[in-house]
């Protein structure tokens, strides 16, 4: 993770104090303790749990005991481990939303005319999650699915999101994100950063060239809500054997952009939908 497990835009302690009286400090406490699990740390003790969601051991105890309880977390041991019921919370976003209706049919289009994969995402934290997948080819080294997390600097959807960012939301995303080299070709200097997010911006695309992961190139474009606001990224992936930059921009962006229009223009009609909070 790259910032602490439940990080949000507007933290507890940020917010005021008239808005601190009307939040339950616990419940965000419990998502913390959550949130500390990944595919890195799919079990941990309770001594790691708290310090992954930078908690007192105390505190980490009862929110491990109550979603054990519960029915979301049990244990092996002294390790604690998520159970499948987890997946009810996220389900919950994605049927509300009625995301994969209204993109899955643009998604094997994109899929099915490049012989590659094609996802939307949404920007969350200083992350950008899966919501939508397709693929008709396994990638090598790297295999996302819906709910899969990535840092939004290394990826072509994160740096799209971003663009859409206010100067204030985006402020507050380089301020908190930790840029890591995850590949040898992964650009992690902020002022750099800075500049391709706002060549971004003007290009309305973004192209990454195997900077999450070694053979993954992708491009991605923004897609809008009804207000004209960046709420989501377009991408399409391949490996970067079979296609390079240039050959991507070619070949993909104009049907990216086409089917982005198609799905802004779905999403504008669908009362209150919001796929992203970002702003």
């Amino acid at each position: 993770m790259l910032v602490k497990p439940g990080s949000t835009d507007l933290s507890l302690e940020e917010s005021s104090p008239a808005a601190r009286r009307e939040v339950m400090g616990g419940l965000a406490k419990g998502i913390d303790v959550l949130r500390a699990f990944s595919r890195d740390r799919p079990h941990m003790t309770l001594s790691e749990v708290a310090a992954c969601a930078g908690l007192p051991p105390a505190t980490a105890r009862r929110c491990l005991n109550t979603f054990q309880e519960l029915g979301y977390v049990t244990r092996s041991g002294r390790k604690f481990l998520l159970r499948p019921k987890v997946l009810e919370i996220s389900a919950a976003y994605l049927e509300s939303m009625d995301i994969e209706q209204l993109t899955q049919t643009h998604l094997e289009q994109v899929a099915r005319e490049t012989g590659d994969s094609a996802a939307l995402s949404v920007l969350d934290g200083v992350e950008v999650v899966y919501v939508a997948r397709t693929s008709v080819r396994t990638l090598m080294r790297m295999e996302a699915h819906v709910g899969s997390r990535f840092p939004a600097y290394a990826t072509s959807m994160g740096r799209v999101l971003l663009a859409g960012l206010g100067p204030a939301r985006l402020r507050w995303y380089f301020e908190n994100a930790h840029f890591t080299a995850l590949t040898s070709r992964t650009v992690t200097d902020p002022a750099k950063l800075a500049r391709i997010v706002a060549e971004s911006r003007r290009n309305g695309c973004a192209v990454v060239d195997e900077e999450l992961a070694l053979g993954v190139i992708a491009i991605a474009v923004p897609v809008y809500d009804g207000n004209g606001r960046v709420v989501a990224a377009l991408n399409s992936s391949s490996h970067a054997r079979r296609t390079d930059k240039a050959a991507l921009v070619r070949e993909r962006l104009p049907m990216l952009q086409q089917i982005s229009r198609q799905i802004s223009a779905e999403i504008a009609r669908v009362p209150g939908i919001a796929l992203s909070a970002q702003l």
